[in-house]
């Protein structure tokens, strides 16, 4: 059933505050996030009750709504649009700067800011490197095939477009999230690319186009941003149009091509060998750590630190290594929920929400059960972080023999993955190989569970939980833009 968007977002608005107390609005694949001046006016339960809500989490300042893929892209936008209202702009622009940044200072460490600022940059490139991906899985079979050749030269073309010119959206997306002029941050960028750095010799080598990748346009975008700040103090006014552009481009330019592109280069070149060599000579091992320590990553926000070196795999290589290992976290939190169902009979209200999440955690969004199954009952949380783990040692077992297993794009996976595998044995090994570490994650998952995961103990928290899930139910029945329940004093 499709969600009405527009109902939902008037909905969720009154149950997060009103727009009074929405201090910023963002979205990722599957969650609506926004910055909230007073969290606590926010009614947890009865946006859980909304019908298209999978979940609320809350993370250092940041409130998220779980809304599921594609549906937050048409709910944020009219969610914006019901906070653009000329009742709420001029609100909204009185306070929101400044609340925002004092909620940031009170909440936020160094370490979590700066891992939020590098999703800002590398989150929005992901539906582009998902439907390219997807294109050069395609493309890929009809040349194993045979078929259509005629057609896949431009298949080849429309694939690559966006992967050949990734470091320009890098830097422009960096330039912007760093306070720097965005299309400046996209000019120093494109150096990284540029045919004619084959004609630069730096440290004694000959540089070569594309060489650091997304990291030396990362970096490049850095080097512009401080160039350009430092520039907008110093330069005159009447000279600051022609002047700071210029300098900024020059400077950082120049930078970028006899010292960044360089060291970046080492770098990707290290993360690629390093990602290669820990699969192939430990793989069975690493993928058990990565496969059940990614669920606890996750929930603490660590996992954004992976996009870079992710994007970095997919421009070098042609494709992660290290996705299909980690979405195998995701099976083993299938096959956690699965347990629970079949242990906890007489629970209706949770095996209801197991069977509205499951869907979706078989396609690789997990947040429904996460937040509404396993971590409130504790213990199957554990079990599933097994079941991950027994996933990922299976897949990287492979990678021990020789058959890599690879993910053209991030943001998708569980079964939404199998378009974008990709390998060097074949797209029948490669996706035999991944298949193997679902089942392994779904039966480790389940079988943990079922034996160790459902005590006493789980199952009056699951009581408990019901209760709850149930009180919800009933008092959040009813259209989204309906009537909408308030937390009682």
């Amino acid at each position: 059933m499709r969600i009405d968007s527009s109902s939902t977002a008037a909905a969720i608005l009154p149950l997060v505050g009103g727009p009074a107390n929405v201090t910023s609005v963002a979205h990722c694949m599957t969650r609506l996030r926004l910055g909230l001046a007073d969290p606590s006016r926010a009614d947890e339960d009865a946006l859980r009750a909304l019908p298209g809500v999978l979940g609320v989490v809350v993370d250092d300042g940041s409130y998220q709504v779980v809304l599921g893929p594609g549906v937050v892209t048409r709910v944020t936008a009219e969610f914006e649009q019901l906070l653009a209202r000329p009742s709420t702009a001029d609100e909204l622009g009185a306070r929101g700067a400044e609340l925002r940044e004092e909620r940031r200072r009170g909440n936020a460490t160094p370490f979590k800011t700066g891992l939020r600022r590098l999703a800002a940059v590398f989150v929005p490139l992901i539906p582009a490197l998902i439907g390219c991906g997807i294109l050069a899985g395609i493309n890929g079979l009809l040349l194993n095939t045979g078929w259509l050749p005629g057609l896949s030269p431009a298949l080849a073309a429309v694939a690559s477009g966006f992967m050949a010119l990734i470091a320009v959206f890098v830097g422009h997306n960096t330039a912007k999230e760093f306070g720097g002029t965005p299309i400046l941050g996209g000019a120093v960028a494109a150096i990284v690319v540029h045919p004619g750095v084959a004609k630069v010799t730096a440290f004694g080598v000959a540089l070569a186009p594309g060489q650091g990748g997304v990291l030396g346009a990362l970096a490049a975008a850095l080097l512009a941003t401080r160039v350009e700040k430092w520039c907008r103090g110093r330069v005159p006014e009447a000279l600051d149009v022609l002047l700071t552009p210029t300098l900024t481009v020059l400077v950082a330019g120049l930078g970028t091509l006899y010292g960044l592109m360089y060291a970046a280069g080492v770098v990707s070149s290290a993360i690629g060998t390093g990602a290669n060599w820990l699969l192939a000579t430990t793989g069975a091992f690493a993928g058990l750590v990565l496969g059940g320590l990614f669920l606890p990553l996750v929930m603490l926000g660590l996992h954004q630190a992976l996009i870079p070196i992710h994007t970095t795999l997919i421009d070098q290589q042609g494709y992660t290594v290290l996705l299909p290992v980690l979405a195998m976290a995701g099976a083993g939190q299938v096959g956690a929920a699965m347990a629970v169902y079949v242990r906890l009979r007489h629970d209706t209200s949770l095996r209801t929400t197991i069977r509205s999440a499951l869907p979706a955690g078989l396609l690789g969004v997990g947040e429904p059960l996460i937040y509404g199954v396993s971590l409130p009952l504790g213990r199957p949380f554990l079990t599933a972080c097994a079941g991950g783990a027994a996933g990922g040692a299976f897949v990287g077992f492979f990678a021990m023999l020789g058959d890599k297993v690879g993910a053209t794009a991030i943001g998708p996976s569980g079964w939404a993955l199998f378009p974008l595998l990709a390998g060097n044995r074949g797209l029948g090994t490669t996706a035999a190989v991944y298949a193997g570490g679902l089942l392994t994650g779904y039966a480790v998952g389940f079988a943990a569970t079922y034996a160790f995961g459902v005590t006493d103990r789980v199952m009056a928290g699951a009581t408990s939980l019901g209760s709850r899930s149930g009180s919800r139910s009933r008092s959040g029945s009813g259209s989204p833009g309906g009537p909408t329940p308030r937390r009682s004093s």
